[in-house]
């Protein structure tokens, strides 16, 4: 093996979100521009899943890496399994987009000096014990793995690296760049997915639609608490996450977001003394079918969910996230959108297993060219203690961002709360 043959181990292949991962290095393989297209179009890929495709499938959407994949189906929670893949396969690196337990992930990478990647912390005991932890299994999640989290000193793991987590913590820290004479009292993460089919006929009532895990979208909006943070201490509202709506207003766009927990916010406001929040706006349909049923949440756990997939039906609509600083007379803000017409268009997937990929491809190039001391890092630590192209290397696939200033703020967040009618 060269300098240059590198072989990647894919951890939840079959899923959106690794679909998105594929169709980026799909693209890097012959695109000469691209950082790491050199690695890419030399690479072996190893893709792993429980529930594993047919080598078809990648074959018909990736057509450059289709002879550089190599097919494995076993369950992650069998570690031995998955560390003598590890070893066998001489894997130098680990991008990890499933549901497997991240510290279980991380410990194995670290054992054997491979480095790591992924969009989100997965805990496998919280998942299985979800009673215990009702109401609050996102901030457990990060405890857990804080308790471990400076163990990993023989692996260069960096953690949460999705749009969010992931880009709006770089978002977040370009826009404190811009005004580094004033101190904000808010950052909020903001997001208005409005996906969904261009013929609305094609919906089913009684069938909840996101465009990601819909599995992991309840767990956050109807099996959590609203999350703020204030002096870098997370608080809790009790009440239904959809029962409370918050203004946002970016420039000419406005919605209004229901307030949820997201590692992000918790991992900028332990580093910034600022109030935090995450504010989430989904479809039409889904934000009423949820909304209809605030006396009875739990029942929606018994309905049907689907992902929305442009292969399946035509999508239209966009995913916006984006960061909004708050000060006392004013508010910034930056945001990133995509069109679902757009992103089909190229990369057959929808917009926002898109944005999560590109924060993906920007941390692995910082891993495969940048020289990063060992240890675990949030993206936030990974730009402010390394010295990395995180940066440029993200806007190689998503390249437009929009900045702005309102002249005016609409305060914190209880003061952005919509009164209820």
């Amino acid at each position: 093996m060269t300098d240059t043959q590198k072989v990647i181990t894919l951890l939840g292949s079959a899923g959106g979100a690794a679909k998105s991962v594929l169709a980026i290095l799909n693209q890097s393989a012959v695109d000469t521009e691209d950082a790491i297209h050199h690695l890419i179009k030399d690479s072996t890929l190893h893709l792993i899943d429980i529930e594993q495709k047919e080598k078809a499938y990648y074959q018909h959407l990736f057509p450059h890496l289709q002879n550089q994949l190599i097919l494995h189906q076993f369950d992650l929670a069998d570690t031995k399994h998955f560390s003598k893949h590890l070893t066998q396969s001489h894997t130098n690196i680990v991008i990890d987009v499933s549901w497997a337990d991240t510290i279980e992930m991380v410990r194995c990478c670290n054992q054997l000096g491979i480095l790591y990647v992924n969009s989100a912390l997965e805990n496998a005991y919280i998942d299985e014990n979800e009673k215990l932890y009702a109401g609050f299994t996102l901030i457990e999640r990060i405890y857990a793995f804080e308790k471990q989290k400076d163990t990993f000193t023989n692996t260069t793991a960096i953690i949460g690296s999705g749009m969010n987590p992931g880009v709006v913590q770089w978002m977040a820290l370009e826009l404190l760049k811009e005004s580094s004479t004033e101190k904000p009292i808010g950052m909020y993460i903001v997001e208005h997915d409005s996906s969904f089919f261009k013929d609305k006929n094609k919906a089913e009532k009684d069938v909840l639609y996101t465009t990601w895990s819909p599995v992991c979208f309840l767990d956050e909006a109807i099996d959590s608490y609203p999350m703020l943070m204030q002096h870098a201490t997370p608080l809790f509202l009790y009440e239904e996450v959809y029962s409370l709506r918050f203004k946002v207003q970016l420039g000419d766009k406005q919605f209004e977001g229901c307030l949820m927990p997201h590692e992000e916010v918790y991992t900028l406001c332990q580093l910034y003394d600022v109030e935090g929040g995450f504010l989430y706006r989904v479809n039409d349909h889904t934000t009423t079918l949820i909304t209809t049923h605030l006396d009875e949440v739990d029942e929606l756990w018994n309905y049907d969910m689907k992902v929305l997939n442009p292969l399946e039906e035509e999508m239209i609509g966009e995913d916006l996230v984006g960061v909004l600083l708050v000060y006392p007379d004013k508010e910034c803000y930056m945001y990133n959108v995509m069109t679902n017409q757009s992103v089909f268009s190229q990369y057959k997937t929808n917009a926002t297993y898109f944005q999560v990929a590109c924060g993906i491809y920007a941390s692995l190039c910082v891993l495969l060219l940048d020289s990063i001391p060992n240890g675990a890092y949030y993206v936030d630590e990974l730009l402010l203690h390394t010295q990395n192209q995180y940066g440029q290397y993200l806007k190689h696939y998503m390249k437009d961002f929009v900045t702005g200033t309102n002249d005016h703020t609409d305060g914190l967040l209880l003061q952005r709360l919509i009164k209820k009618e």
